[in-house]
């Protein structure tokens, strides 16, 4: 067992951290951090899920070596958890994601990197090390800004893209609506400089460099023009925002997953984000993907779906063990580790608790926020009666159904 540390007595749970964390953001970063799509009842399920299942605990056996470590990317982790792609961390703590990336490398967890992020991906590789890293992907129709940002991350050590594949349109986020959001100076999507190609993006929501709400539209309209109904589409230029570029309608499995490969090919592995169906999961195989990650993008995207939880175990059953899969999306505790894993994750990904964390203490917050889900996941491993990550099944889990009955998976 790793050595212990001392408690911060002011914050012993992630539910603490979150309650830490809306004391320290402003209105605008908390709502913009913590909203879901709609009224958020895709978010709320994402964590609710989770108490739908209770564990089975096995007794009289010898737990006094437990291995907490797992394969990922052809090395070790020392646990199956990594801090999933967040965009904007600045907004949390000055330090952003250079903090979160410091933090992992203590902890020796991987770390995801968002497209979008505050800091540039060259500057987050120094600060991780040897630490492995992930970027995520949002494939631009204009494919040229996205093969220099996959150039520049084989040359920084990436070892995978995550390529986001559930933003074919944004989700109405409300919140974000109502306040207007835009990314307060002096920040900037870092990973777009200005340059000959194309100018810096000031604010990441509409596009706009002004600092005046109409220009901001006239410019997100200029970059971003209604197609008409049987037109030829026209892709979104000018510069680089979050609202005109993430989205891509015309992202599909042909057109795109070989090209992404051949230029990630060999350095990168290319994932795809967002899966939560059967049917995509075999397509995934079937163009060679190396891995999925069953997401919702948070709660963010279609309100509505289901929790990635529930999603998890028919994309498991038709993957057939050929490539590994992962999952995101109201992971709160270690016993949401294990059960994840019970029912068929090879590995989970950690989201706004992390950014909690940053914002509750910087690096140090998200070393305690890590800390406190590895101590978790190891004391729940020792108490359900396993040692080994892949002694944990589904024969550890029951679930609850809603007249409180309980049956065997």
């Amino acid at each position: 067992m790793p050595s212990p540390q001392p408690h911060d007595l002011n914050c012993l749970s992630i539910a603490e951290l979150e309650k830490h964390a809306e004391q320290r953001m402003d209105k605008q970063t908390r709502d913009y951090y913590n909203e879901g799509a709609d009224n958020g009842s895709t978010l709320l399920e994402n964590c609710q899920t989770y108490s739908k299942y209770r564990i089975r605990p096995r007794v009289l056996r010898d737990i006094s070596l437990i291995d907490t470590s797992c394969p990922l990317f052809g090395a070790k982790s020392p646990l199956p958890l990594g801090v999933a792609p967040t965009a904007m961390q600045c907004l949390a703590h000055p330090d952003g994601e250079a903090a979160t990336a410091r933090a992992c490398r203590q902890a020796g967890l991987v770390m995801g990197l968002s497209s979008f992020a505050t800091t540039t991906l060259e500057d987050v590789a120094a600060a991780s090390g040897p630490n492995p890293r992930v970027l995520q992907l949002y494939l631009f129709e204009e494919r040229e800004h996205s093969r220099k940002l996959i150039q520049r991350a084989k040359v920084a050590g990436y070892k995978a893209v995550f390529l986001t594949v559930d933003t074919p349109m944004l989700g109405r986020r409300n919140l974000e609506i109502r306040n207007q959001f835009k990314l307060p100076k002096p920040y900037k999507i870092a990973n777009f400089p200005e340059d000959s190609d194309s100018a810096a993006a000031k604010t990441v929501m509409d596009g706009s460099a002004s600092d005046t709400a109409d220009e901001g539209e006239d410019k997100k309209s200029d970059s971003a023009p209604d197609q008409p109904v049987g037109k030829k589409r026209t892709p979104p230029s000018g510069p680089i925002s979050f609202h005109t570029h993430a989205p891509n309608p015309t992202l599909s499995w042909e057109h795109d997953i070989g090209w992404l490969k051949d230029q990630c090919s060999p350095e990168m592995q290319v994932w795809v984000k967002g899966i939560a169906t059967a049917e995509d999961a075999i397509l995934a195989v079937h163009h060679r993907v190396d891995g999925i990650v069953v997401s919702n993008h948070g709660g963010r995207q279609l309100n509505g779906a289901l929790a990635t939880l529930d999603a998890l175990p028919e994309v498991v059953e038709a993957v057939q063990g050929k490539i590994p899969v992962h999952i995101d999306g109201g992971i709160r505790h270690g016993t949401d580790v294990f059960k994840a894993l019970a029912l068929g994750a090879d590995f989970v990904w950690i989201g706004r608790p992390v950014l909690w964390g940053l914002s509750y203490k910087g690096q140090e917050g998200v070393e305690l926020c890590l800390r406190l889900l590895r101590d978790e996941f190891m004391l729940c491993m020792g108490l359900a009666g396993t040692v080994r990550v892949e002694e944990i099944s589904k024969d550890y889990l029951v679930k609850v159904d809603r007249a409180g009955f309980v049956s065997r998976l």
